[in-house]
């Protein structure tokens, strides 16, 4: 892990949950806090107009108090973390971008202070999902401190990182981890026939263990690395999101990868994990492979 966190604010309400859960983040992985504030130009303007000096250093003034108050919350939070605070200039997403090439775990609220209030993630948090360099921890609602790590775990190649993430951040936290795989008959790949004289004919039960197989086959190697973390398996016969969703009800925190097996090669986010982004009950991590 990085000896960095970087926690995303701005002036909502929401934004200050993020600092706190940000600071909670580097406790228990022996890191630095860094809270980062992106000063967009007043009003959105062109960049080629001149504003006053008066505005310039009032929004820069106000930023540096916005940023004070955030790396105090996280300070009242976690005392024995070390915090630092920084006003950067441009668009929250591409300054988060940035910082986030250097940083172990970058943390934002679900919504911040722009954007339409009927939406249930902002543009920040599902930008940087897809375009952060490192895992993204989006914080929706107050988790279950009591419950587990919830794993999505799919089997695909780009999933393998999400699985290191999140034992990672169960030996960090001391948590046990729940590694959930759903599969339909839509989406599960068929076994090879145990008769090659009957091509289309497989026992009952085949897939289904076909599926156990293919989760305990992705947890294999990584869990070996990680003997301490409890993981239990679980292969349920259900949609993904659905069960993912539902299983976030009792979780502390939701892991998953950038992209699934399924869906469109250049995509950056899959279906399931924007999904996830915006109907958990618990915050999200997404982590990109």
């Amino acid at each position: 892990m990085s000896d960095l966190v970087i926690a995303g604010v701005d002036d909502s309400g929401q934004s200050m949950d993020a600092v706190a859960y940000a600071a909670r983040e580097a406790a228990f992985r022996g890191a630095a806090l860094r809270v980062v504030h992106a000063q967009a130009r007043p009003g959105r303007l062109p960049v080629d107009t001149v504003l006053p000096r008066t505005v310039v250093e009032g929004a820069r003034r106000t930023a540096e108090s916005l940023v004070a108050d955030a790396v105090l919350r996280a300070r009242s939070t976690e005392p024995d973390v070390e915090v630092s605070g920084l006003v950067l200039p441009g668009e929250p997403l591409s300054v988060l971008e940035a910082q986030s090439r250097t940083a172990g775990m970058i943390v934002v609220g679900s919504r911040g202070h722009g954007g339409f209030a009927g939406l249930l993630l902002g543009s920040t948090a599902t930008g940087l999902a897809a375009h952060a360099r490192c895992p993204v921890l989006v914080v929706r609602e107050h988790a279950d401190p009591a419950g587990p790590i919830l794993l999505a775990v799919d089997g695909s190649p780009a999933g393998a990182a999400a699985v290191r993430f999140a034992l990672e951040e169960a030996t960090a936290q001391g948590a046990p981890v729940v590694a959930l795989h759903a599969w339909t008959t839509w989406n599960a790949q068929l076994p090879p026939p145990q008769d090659p004289s009957e091509p289309y004919s497989n026992p009952p039960g085949a897939l289904a263990a076909a599926e156990e197989r293919l989760l305990a086959e992705a947890l294999a190697g990584t869990c070996e690395l990680y003997p301490d973390v409890k993981v239990e398996h679980k292969a349920v016969r259900r949609p993904t999101r659905e069960a993912l969703i539902e299983a976030s009800r009792t979780a502390r925190l939701t892991v998953v990868g950038s992209r699934g097996r399924g869906g469109f090669s250049g995509l950056l986010l899959g279906s399931v994990s924007q999904a996830v982004l915006h109907h958990a009950h618990s915050p999200v991590v997404v982590v990109r492979g």
